[in-house]
């Protein structure tokens, strides 16, 4: 057997006294990125939900470039790589639970808007599938469907149209996730499409319209939530390894030492009102990306508006990419928008000594946290 050598970035294991008469469950959240694998476990205690561990380790420890590619818009993943790694962070980090969910990455996921007319809700699962093979792009021997009703009634007197939110999932993507899940001996209870672990994580909503912008390593998602519930989500091809790869090459350095100046330069040397010197290079690299990414925001949001809906009211960052300097002060000003900066742990408990750790690090974890949080509902 192949032993790898991980150093590990982070991870923490905290022990409290159980509360009598209370069964604890416990699960643990997985997310395979481009550029790290996380995870984090939570457990359950009556309505309190604790943080037990957390950990991740960088790809670029055992690959000079991140493992992810794609064909025919396929992901093609190292399951075995991958699984023994899973399985050194979950031995190194003392993780005991079986309990499993894997999340799937947005561009992997393909997701569509459709309109039915108005029926029984016996009715609905067989029309959302006939009606399924007009918008999805592989035969639907090729893919696993799911889908909700975002808006309507089902059943209702109402002639309004039922309005579905369809996903469809290569079967070779799960049968990938299988294999890891069957090399580190974990008991997968679901796959879960990233947009939904990472809309859990929220950890409020209220009834305001809200734009969830995530900007991974492989490609940024925008998904539109209302009032709680996932009306659409977009998959972007820009994201934080087209910024790395560009300063790469403007400066000819490697992908590691790239994404170092990334997240120590970031937008912020532009935003200053007064230039003390000439405009930071690395930060306009940067932003060429950010733009890019920005103008496909806009173009989601308004075209949601225009279909007769709501105005996003608020933008909430997620991703590893969150956290660069100075983004979410320029995506406010080109949004005109309210910009915050998720932080899933909110409402988590853990030792007050980890706060400054975690809401540096929470943006990147998002995912992960919800994903463990569909394992405890």
């Amino acid at each position: 057997m192949v032993k790898f050598k991980i150093p590990f970035q982070r991870f923490s294991k905290f022990f409290l006294k159980p509360i009598p008469h209370l069964t604890s469950t416990n699960c643990i959240g997985i997310d395979v990125g481009t550029s790290s694998i996380k995870i984090v476990e939570l457990s359950k205690i009556g309505a309190r939900v604790k943080l037990e561990n957390y950990g991740e380790t960088s790809i670029l420890t055992l690959y000079k470039n991140p493992f992810r590619t794609f064909e025919k818009n396929t992901l093609l993943l190292s399951s075995s790589d991958i699984g023994k790694i899973i399985s050194a962070i979950l031995e190194e980090a003392a993780i005991r639970t079986k309990t499993a969910i894997f999340t799937i990455p947005d561009f992997s996921t393909f997701f569509t808007n459709i309109e039915l007319p108005q029926m029984s809700k016996k009715e609905l699962p067989n029309a959302v599938n006939f009606a399924a093979p007009q918008y999805i792009p592989l035969p639907l021997s090729e893919v696993v469907l799911d889908w909700q009703l975002i808006e309507g009634k089902a059943g209702g007197r109402s002639k309004t149209k039922l309005k579905i939110l369809l996903v469809a999932v290569p079967h070779e993507v799960i049968n990938q996730y299988r294999k890891i899940a069957e090399i580190t001996k974990l008991e997968t209870k679901f796959l879960e499409a990233e947009a939904f672990a990472l809309l859990r994580s929220l950890t409020k909503t209220d009834k305001i319209t809200i734009g969830l912008v995530e900007i991974g390593a492989q490609s940024a998602t925008c998904s539109i939530v209302d009032s709680g519930v996932l009306k659409s989500s977009h998959s972007l091809n820009i994201a934080g390894n087209e910024m790395t790869q560009s300063l790469a090459k403007t400066f000819s350095l490697s992908y590691k030492d790239a994404e170092k100046l990334k997240k120590k330069r970031g937008i912020s040397p532009l935003l200053k009102e007064v230039q003390e010197q000439e405009e930071d290079k690395a930060a306009k690299v940067i932003l060429f990306s950010v733009d890019s990414i920005l103008v496909e925001v806009q173009r989601i949001f308004n075209n949601f508006s225009r279909s007769g809906k709501k105005e996003v009211q608020k933008v909430i960052l997620a991703g590893g990419s969150a956290q660069l300097p100075g983004i979410r002060e320029y995506f406010s000003s080109v949004l005109k928008k309210e910009v915050e900066i998720i932080n899933p742990f909110v409402n988590i408990f853990y030792p007050p000594i980890l706060e400054e750790t975690l809401k540096e690090i929470s943006p990147g974890y998002a995912i992960a946290l919800g994903a463990a949080l569909r394992g405890l509902e």
